[in-house]
């Protein structure tokens, strides 16, 4: 029973070679399973089968071989227990110091389309129990679940003359746990989109993600982050984008250029966003990619400074030439031209991002979180399509076709802006935007502000209907010709009225797009 046992049980075998040999050389027997006692025997290291041990050869084609309690009694048994290692000796069964597994690739399995069968198969029972056991024993028992700590026990072995500190045993079963309740839940998110996607809001909800990268710092200096991935995540995204020029993503770009995408992929014709802080600065439809992008400028070209673009289709040179003509942040595009790419990597610090997809105009399904102190808050995403069959005329005057076009743009636009919001547009493009303000009259006066008189002959969205007629002659007095809201307040009647002693076209939509 004073002999040091290791357990080992890998799919990866990364870097197994340098391990074996320094627990080889520090005194370690090496039990193992299968592939991974091929592999060792491969390296010319002495290995002993599992089913040796235990006396009792794997079943089921593998899914029982390292269920067995001369195993598990070996990894669990407390050493300073007179009782427990009494048991041991009558069962005959041998302290087991170092427990390596790592588990069936699940994940994995999954992302290359496999048969629900064998990803089925893919579900570790034995791999997981192994290391669940080792990290709950860890005052006696060091557990290595990623060849990445291959390193950490080589270094602890002979820093400590062949043993592993208290220290990083404590460390590795944290890990440990970390591990296996990041699989677990992979496991729980694929089951329950397979077999009970019609429950949105389980009674217990784990959330599933995986470090891609530290940051410099948070939305402030003072702040540290790091970005986190979703498993599974198949629509366009910026976790999934391709930097090509510029230095590493900062939080803030990471938030913003979320919202730019998010725009863009509203449009299936060539669109173009550009964000600040959140919030759209110019955005616009048109025949080319060139063209909207220049119509988006041209709404804010003060607050385009230090932004971020979004386009929703091949960068050309022409418009690469318009980016690089003042300081931005990021641009994002589906691709870009040999002599595009070429024009922005002039700029050193402009972080170029190639997102394949962005220009399939679709919003993925799904929920949306917001974390609040001491829990979460889950909704359904803010999905709704508005079409011209959606829409109800309320006022005598009846939009043209062409301000039906720009009222419908404008909405889709508000849907990304924060709330209050106000966006006036002509022609698919924004002209003034006004956000984030604590009454609608000051987003409406802000919107018309920014619009240097553009707001003359524009049409004008809002997020939520509106409280009072202010807003109706405020908008009256800019020059505006059209309205769309989504109605609903106690004072309709009144501000319909004021739509049409102003002549104003007025649309109801029934639906409101607040955005906190």
């Amino acid at each position: 029973m004073k002999k040091k046992l290791a357990l080992i049980s890998v799919s990866d075998k990364t870097g197994l070679q340098a391990l074996v040999k320094a627990l080889e050389g520090h005194g370690f027997e090496i039990i193992s399973t299968g592939g991974t006692a091929r592999a060792i025997e491969g390296f010319g290291v002495k290995v002993t089968p599992v089913e040796r041990m235990t006396e009792f050869k794997e079943i089921l084609d593998g899914r029982v071989k390292t269920l067995h309690p001369k195993l598990h009694a070996g990894i669990l048994a407390l050493r300073d227990s007179k009782k427990h290692m009494q048991q041991l000796r009558e069962a005959n069964i041998m302290l087991i110091d170092l427990v390596v597994v790592n588990l069936y690739p699940f994940r994995k399995t999954i992302e290359r389309k496999a048969s629900l069968e064998e990803i089925i198969e893919n579900i570790d029972i034995g791999g997981t129990t192994l290391i669940r056991a080792g990290a709950k024993n860890f005052q006696d028992v060091a557990v290595v679940v990623n060849p990445k700590q291959y390193s950490l026990i080589i270094e602890e072995l002979e820093k400590n003359k062949g043993a592993i500190s208290l220290k990083a045993r404590s460390l590795l079963a944290a890990k440990a746990f970390e591990h296996t309740a990041y699989y677990d839940t992979t496991i729980n998110e694929f089951l329950h989109k397979k077999f009970n996607s019609g429950e949105l809001f389980p009674s217990d909800f784990s959330m599933n993600f995986r470090k891609v990268a530290d940051l410099r710092y948070g939305e402030n200096p003072h702040q540290k982050a790091a970005l986190y991935k979703q498993s599974f995540v198949r629509n366009p995204s910026i976790v999934n984008a391709a930097l090509l020029n510029g230095k590493k993503l900062s939080f803030n770009n990471i938030v913003d250029a979320n919202a730019a995408i998010a725009v863009v992929q509203e449009f299936k014709q060539p669109a173009a966003c550009i964000v600040k802080h959140n919030n759209a600065c110019g955005a616009a439809v048109a025949a080319t990619v060139g063209e909207a992008f220049q119509k988006a400028l041209e709404c804010d070209t003060k607050s385009a400074f230090g932004s971020i673009i979004a386009l929703n289709r091949e960068c050309c040179l022409e418009t690469a030439k318009k980016i690089t003509s003042f300081f931005n942040e990021v641009v994002i595009a589906p691709g870009f031209e040999k002599a595009a790419l070429q024009q922005l990597c002039k700029k050193k610090n402009l972080r170029v991002l190639q997102l394949k997809g962005i220009d399939k105009a679709a919003i993925a399904p799904g929920l949306d979180y917001k974390k609040i102190e001491g829990g979460l808050l889950a909704q359904t995403k803010d999905s709704v399509l508005l079409s011209e069959a959606n829409c109800t005329i309320v006022s005598r005057k009846k939009p043209s076709a062409q301000q039906l076009k720009d009222l419908l743009f404008a909405w889709r636009i508000v849907k990304h802006t924060k709330s209050n919001a106000i966006v006036l547009a002509k022609d698919n493009a924004t002209v003034g935007i006004g956000a984030g303000q604590m009454s609608r009259i000051d987003s409406a006066e802000l919107a018309i502000k920014k619009s240097n008189g553009k707001s003359n002959g524009a049409v004008l969205a809002s997020d939520a209907f509106f409280p009072f007629r202010d807003n109706i002659d405020k908008a009256a007095e800019a020059g505006i010709t059209a309205i769309i809201q989504p109605g609903g307040s106690v004072r309709d009647k009144e501000v319909i009225e004021a739509a049409d002693r102003h002549g104003i076209a007025m649309v109801f939509t029934g639906v409101r797009h607040f955005r906190h």
